[in-house]
């Protein structure tokens, strides 16, 4: 909501329902200093870059400590470079939070890099699954491995129909 600041937004779930509490504010900081987002929390968002935009809604996501997230193409609109960070800053957040997260993607080496498991959809039912077997944490250069090529590769396969 573009009238509401940053931390405003990040309280929106909670807002909606009462007023927020000290705890909840504290938290709702305490996201943001995770999501790179520490001093911007009365900033607007159009004064934010789409990298921290899409970081203030995984924050408000995360407001109410899920066990699970579901996220649909959410760096989609995104450059590269603010994509990959993104990426990271996730896979930081899903260990910290111990959180699953449901993430949908057509970019097969986004679904690679940030899965321990990829399935492969068409109509509706999933016609492949992989268990990926990349190192943990993952690293910028696991990208660029053999080992994450070949992934990407079985998965690209079962989407043209080569596998499965």
């Amino acid at each position: 909501m573009e009238w509401k600041t940053v931390l405003e937004n990040v309280l929106l779930p909670i807002s909606l329902k009462r007023r927020p509490s000290k705890e909840e504010h504290e938290r709702a900081k305490t996201l943001l200093r995770m999501m790179k987002l520490h001093d911007y929390d009365h900033y607007y968002p159009t004064e934010l870059s789409g990298g921290q935009q899409s970081r203030v809604a995984i924050a408000r996501a995360l407001i109410h400590n899920p066990s699970m997230l579901f996220l649909d193409e959410p760096f989609a609109a995104l450059d590269a470079i603010t994509r990959e960070e993104l990426q990271d800053d996730l896979l930081k957040l899903c260990h910290h939070q111990n959180m699953t997260v449901l993430f949908i993607t057509h970019d097969i080496s986004e679904a690679v890099y940030l899965s321990d498991y990829v399935a492969v959809m068409k109509s509706g039912r999933i016609t492949y699954d992989l268990k990926l077997s990349l190192t943990k944490p993952r690293r910028a250069t696991d990208r660029y491995s053999a080992s994450f090529n070949e992934q990407c590769l079985k998965v690209r396969d079962a989407m043209t129909g080569g596998i499965g």
